[in-house]
């Protein structure tokens, strides 16, 4: 099964996807006039924009909160560390090049989401599928996108949070991989069943908590070695282009795995923060757009950034050859590639005894919100196929789901961590190379609502 997972994986993530993503981002931002840094501050107030008054959507807020439960998850602790792991200090460079571009792939994705959302019992949905399908007038490739979304939010991603979360657990506690999957599952399943209501108002207030917590420790840990910090970046830099004496001959896989740890970690072009831009009820598409914009932002300049300058000021990782599996150099060779224990050990550099238990906590609300975000993706693909036909058998089919997803939550924890990040990147890579050439096609639309937008703030 190994094998065959990662042969998929490589097909899916061939150097073309790379390419097409860097492009992509670097094209928005050309045509959109660098909106991610022009319009900034209105990004920001974006954010508390009230909904029309319909009651039918969930505010701006609760959408940025769900989209960011979506983004900060074990790929800012586990995901930071294997990108270090496998590509050195300069994958995180790359990491904030894909952040950069990226936030103006998010608004357009974002806007389009809003200009061909629907209507549903539970509020407005929507998401690629249905601006591929009423955008592009591709019916049949909408249908194909819904289903690859509640493959891959549903399952593949759901493991491997679900496997991070385990993996810290057993190193902190310890506690059972079988214990922390059933625990999740449980909990899981209170949230889902109350629907989009309940996920945006659990997402709405633990999202900002946990950024934040975790941030200011992450300054906390940095200052303890402050010392490092320019050293540090000068090896991020130098990493990023092949400069470090020991990641010189891994270059390529230095920008690979920025550019996908990235991409998974901020989901900019994957489409999934356009699916929760569509529930938003906001007074203009392009105002939901930079509110998703922002949200790029704070996953990976912020968090991810947090993540990695623990470990690599800290010194608790090792640099893997990806092809041969090779230590190319072991700074905790006891670590192994044993990813969350980069990040635990990086705190218990300042504080002796409490990184894992710390880790493992931050890891639970991180991979939880996720898992609430990836269950909001897929069930919007379920109800986007179930359009037009009974709502009881929607209603039926949406109960079946729920308890195969709980059950990949437990699959997920008991599994070894490479297997379950390769069907993540999978699931990533798929609805990534779907969503950026659509948008590609349908940009001009999203840069009209832009301007129309911003002729309306003048």
């Amino acid at each position: 099964m190994e094998k065959i997972v990662g042969t998929l994986n490589d097909i899916v993530w061939n150097p073309g996807l790379v390419v097409l993503l860097l492009l992509a981002g670097l094209y928005f931002s050309v045509r959109t006039r660098l909106v991610q840094v022009r319009r900034f501050g209105l990004m920001f107030r974006s954010l508390f924009g009230k909904r029309r008054g319909e009651g039918h959507g969930i505010s701006s807020f609760e959408a940025f909160c769900i989209a960011l439960s979506g983004r900060v998850g074990t790929g800012n602790i586990v995901g930071v560390a294997t990108a270090i792991a496998y590509g050195g200090p300069g994958a995180v460079f790359w990491m904030w090049v894909v952040a950069f571009f990226g936030a103006s792939t998010a608004f357009v994705e974002s806007t389009l989401a809003q200009m061909y959302k629907f209507r549903h019992e539970s509020g407005f949905r929507g998401g690629p599928f249905s601006f591929i399908e009423a955008g592009l007038g591709k019916k049949m490739l909408g249908i194909i996108f819904a289903a690859v979304t509640i493959v891959s939010c549903g399952f593949f991603l759901t493991t491997v949070q679900a496997n991070g979360v385990s993996m810290a657990m057993q190193n902190a506690f310890p506690v059972p991989p079988l214990a922390t999957g059933i625990a999740m599952a449980v909990l899981l399943g209170i949230v889902v069943v109350g629907g989009v209501k309940r996920i945006a108002k659990v997402a709405s207030f633990v999202t900002p908590f946990m950024a934040f917590g975790y941030i200011i420790l992450s300054i906390v840990v940095v200052a303890f070695h402050i010392q490092d910090v320019p050293a540090v970046l000068g090896a991020i830099v130098k990493g990023a282009f092949g400069i470090h004496p020991v990641c010189g001959g891994i270059l390529g896989s230095t920008i690979a795995m920025g550019v996908k740890r990235g991409i998974f970690s901020n989901e900019a072009g994957q489409g999934t923060g356009a699916i929760v831009s569509a529930a938003a009820d906001v007074d203009h598409p392009a105002q939901q757009g930079l509110a998703q914009a922002f949200s790029v932002y704070v996953d990976t300049l912020l968090v991810c950034t947090a993540t990695a300058l623990m470990i690599l000021t800290s010194g608790t990782y090792n640099i893997i050859d990806q092809s041969t599996g090779a230590m190319l150099l072991a700074n905790a060779p006891e670590l192994g590639n044993n990813y969350a224990g980069f990040t635990q050990s990086a705190v218990d550099t300042v504080f002796a005894g409490f990184g894992s238990q710390f880790v493992s906590i931050a890891m639970i609300f991180f991979a939880f919100s996720t898992i609430m975000a990836y269950y909001f993706y897929a069930e919007t693909g379920i109800i986007y196929l179930c359009r037009g036909g009974k709502a009881r058998t929607e209603r039926w089919i949406v109960r079946i789901f729920q308890a195969l997803m709980l059950a990949a939550v437990v699959f997920g924890a008991v599994r070894e961590a490479d297997l379950v990040w390769k069907l993540g990147d999978i699931g990533v890579g798929l609805m990534a190379w779907g969503t950026v050439v659509s948008i590609l096609i349908l940009c001009p639309k999203a840069l009209k609502a832009l301007k129309e937008f911003e002729g309306q703030r003048k």
